[in-house]
């Protein structure tokens, strides 16, 4: 994975019209030091522990290279150009593979003393529920994320329960369990809505936490559309507390696949907190 990092970026600066840059902003997964760009690990990426990218990256171009978690980058990039620029309260949660988060109040992202935060994630919605690949149980993550969805149909189709995703068994995808929910498959529609109606518990307690203006979800599962974000808002709404639910705005993410590029170019002329 390395090395077709390094041969994109060589090959995006061959197109480019002046190949001359002054640093580089990198958006990466899992928990990552901001100050030094060390991965500690990355759960939805086996072998990833300590990672010097930054370093890497820096001896391999001559410039200095700010690197920031992708979610919280994403987060920046849809409050400066996508679907949170009118906002200074908002919560980015990105629902693909795994969720991440990034929070931005006032107009300042939410880092953390160490630059670790926001891992929404990881909150824990069941103590005693499926394994996470942070190695805890019941995280949102394992709960609602596009893995997880996937996870949940398999499991189903292996007690042999009528769907038609009988036919893709071993082979299932948040995807295709969305597409055949909403073509009205029963086994396909119930693990989704489970599903999303864990994402909404976890909106409703950042809702409590951050008494954001907008929830702004992003990632490949919300391609699902009402099928997702009814489900998601009504559950989420109806479950913070009343007093914090008026006003808040639960919109998809606007920029897509762009997010993680904007952002990262945002966080290499952003000034620097103050971790620790």
């Amino acid at each position: 994975m390395l090395a077709r990092l390094l041969q994109t970026a060589r090959n995006a600066l061959a197109q480019a019209p002046q190949p001359s840059i002054s640093a580089v902003g990198l958006s990466a997964p899992g928990p990552i030091n901001p100050q030094t760009g060390l991965i500690y690990t990355a759960p939805n990426m086996p072998g990833w522990v300590n990672v010097p990218l930054s370093e890497i990256l820096a001896a391999e171009f001559g410039v200095p290279v700010f690197a920031g978690n992708d979610a919280n980058l994403a987060a920046l990039a849809e409050a400066r150009f996508g679907a949170g620029r009118n906002y200074r309260h908002i919560v980015y949660l990105t629902v693909s593979t795994g969720i991440g988060s990034g929070i931005i109040s006032d107009g300042v992202l939410v880092t953390g003393k160490d630059g670790l935060a926001a891992e929404a994630g990881h909150l824990i919605l069941e103590p005693d529920g499926p394994p996470c690949g942070c190695g805890g149980r019941g995280c949102l993550e394992a709960l609602a994320s596009g893995s997880s969805i996937a996870r949940a149909a398999e499991a189903r189709l292996a007690q042999g329960d009528d769907s038609v995703l009988q036919a893709k068994r071993g082979t299932v995808t948040s995807r295709l369990v969305a597409e055949a929910a909403q073509r009205g498959d029963r086994l396909a529609g119930e693990v989704f809505q489970r599903a999303a109606t864990y994402l909404g518990l976890g909106v409703a307690a950042l809702i409590n936490l951050f008494n954001p203006q907008i929830i702004i979800l992003g990632g490949g599962v919300t391609n699902a559309g009402d099928l997702l974000f009814d489900t998601v808002t009504r559950v989420a709404l109806s479950r913070c507390m009343p007093i914090l639910s008026h006003g808040v705005q639960i919109v998809p993410a606007a920029l897509r696949d762009d997010v993680g590029l904007r952002g990262a170019a945002i966080w290499a002329f952003t000034p620097r907190p103050r971790f620790g």
